[in-house]
């Protein structure tokens, strides 16, 4: 199992320390270094500056949000960062969500699997340098009775082949990802429910394009927290888990709220949206099961990550993509080193 290092979003006032984080991943050994984007600081910018400042550390978009970008704009992102990096770029996309996709990019969500089937084509077709055109339900190209005309990506990537990650939940969304991609982005990854969860769906996913799950990727995001006092590292990330359980997307929407209920928690993901929903935010929180937050985090001394770290493992995690959480830049790069130390205890560098 190979590890990975998550640094979210930027722009929130500890840039440098994030820059730090990636760079003594680099040092010891981490295999790819992933940025996020919502609707504050763009991913693919954060990785031009951790790419120009680290050495052999990949570099990965966690996610270029679709609605964001054209898909012939996403592969110009694509191979100019696998030129500059010298082909240490991963591309990982996503649809994102009804709120964001239709509030700030003004892009209607619906269709989001036809439209990252689509997307993933375009993307594909543009890096393999033909001339581009396509025709689909959600992009056609040319536009037809234009000035438009197939046209060539004129930028050489340095491998013929990008991978390319989708972030997905819902079975559906997994099971399509496994067909058309290299690896999936997965967050609140459960290695006690994952087989129910995910691998099910990707492995069928896998089957339609013919393949095996061996050689796919699957790449949870899980935050670390070092200490001996696990339920006081459990609250920590409760306003975390409220958050995303409770208040990403609308009542009838949220893929994350869904996934908590497909894991066993049901009732309890009904409370904590209830409660988020309407204003409490300190309530959903309380409300969110410790047994939830320690099942889908790292949490406690490095022997008790260590063992969480072979639960990963033996419940197909290939990169697991460590979010060293603390208050110190000092506290974060801690948890960088806790994670390969962890992976030597474990047996799995």
């Amino acid at each position: 199992m190979r590890l990975g290092i998550n640094l979210g979003y930027w722009g929130a006032g500890m840039d440098a320390d994030n820059l730090a984080v990636a760079q003594e991943a680099d040092r010891l050994g981490y295999e790819v270094c992933w940025a996020a984007e919502a609707y504050g600081s763009d991913a693919a910018t954060v990785l031009s500056w951790v790419a120009a400042k680290t050495e052999r550390i990949d570099v990965g978009s966690a996610i270029f949000q679709i609605p964001a970008r054209a898909p012939a704009m996403t592969a110009m992102t694509a191979a100019t960062l696998d030129s500059l990096t010298e082909g240490r770029f991963r591309l990982g996309i996503g649809v994102s969500g009804p709120q964001v996709s239709e509030g700030w990019y003004g892009v209607e969500f619906g269709k989001p699997l036809a439209r990252t089937r689509e997307y993933v084509e375009i993307v594909r077709k543009a890096l393999s340098r033909e001339r581009l055109s396509y025709a689909g339900e959600h992009w056609t190209l040319p536009l037809p009775d234009g000035a438009g005309k197939p046209i060539k990506l004129t930028v050489h990537p340095v491998r013929e082949h990008i991978p390319v990650y989708i972030a997905a939940i819902g079975p559906k969304n997994l099971e399509q990802t496994g067909e058309i991609a290299e690896g999936a982005l997965l967050v609140f990854y459960s290695p006690e429910h994952a087989e129910e969860t995910t691998l099910r769906h990707v492995r069928a996913g896998r089957a339609k394009a013919g393949k095996e799950l061996a050689g796919f990727d699957i790449v949870p995001t899980v935050p670390l927290a070092l200490g001996d006092d696990v339920a006081a590292l459990a609250d920590v990330f409760r306003p975390y888990t409220a958050l995303y359980v409770g208040g990403m997307g609308s009542a009838k929407q949220n893929f994350y709220n869904r996934l908590a209920g497909r894991m066993g928690y049901e009732r309890e993901a009904a409370e904590i949206q209830s409660a988020y929903l309407a204003g409490d935010k300190a309530a959903a929180a309380a409300a969110v099961p410790q047994d939830l937050i320690d099942a889908t985090t790292l949490l406690g001394p490095v022997e008790r990550i260590a063992d969480r770290m072979g639960a990963y493992a033996e419940a197909g995690v290939t990169s697991l993509s460590l979010a060293p959480s603390g208050f110190t830049r000092e506290e974060r790069i801690a948890g960088v080193r806790a994670g390969v130390e962890a992976l030597e205890r474990a047996g799995l560098a």
